[in-house]
């Protein structure tokens, strides 16, 4: 019997608080979780597809950059990633092209990875500094430029 009474008055208090809070404050309560895609999506168009692009020019005479900015089965995920490769131009041994994704998670936590490697921690997307991403794909980079692949 004594469970039944603490629900009763859980409810109680529940509506309580419904009351307090009039229809605007609620809706703002509830803003910041419809809006993570969002901002996850200008975090990875600020920082890594920025950062992407200008490694790509920098880089356009030996090594390729690729990227995919808007992967098929994730259009409206809730948590939008983005796909690149990076492999050599020229060379008489076979390309070595490696398909890496960034990823943000719920906590905003974002992180690379690809088949075969451990997924590398890059940020979040409350940091607007692109600094960690830009030295992941420089590395990147130099190991394409030696054809290790990672």
């Amino acid at each position: 019997m004594p469970k039944f009474k603490e629900a009763l008055e859980r409810g109680k208090e529940a509506r309580r608080q419904q009351e307090e809070y009039p229809r605007d404050e609620k809706a703002e309560h509830g803003a910041p979780l419809a809006d993570f895609g969002a901002q996850a999506r200008t975090w990875l168009n600020d920082v890594v597809v920025a950062s992407l692009e200008a490694a790509k020019a920098d880089v356009a005479g030996e090594i390729t950059v690729d990227i995919d900015t808007a992967p098929r089965r994730q259009v409206k995920a809730s948590t939008p990633s983005i796909r690149f490769q990076i492999y050599r131009k020229r060379g008489p041994e076979k390309k070595i092209r490696r398909t890496f994704t960034v990823s943000v998670q719920l906590s905003g936590g974002v992180s690379v990875s690809a088949p075969g490697i451990v997924a590398k921690d890059v940020g979040n997307i409350g940091d607007r500094s692109d600094e960690r991403f830009r030295n992941l794909v420089a590395e990147l980079i130099e190991d394409a430029a030696r054809g290790t692949g990672i």
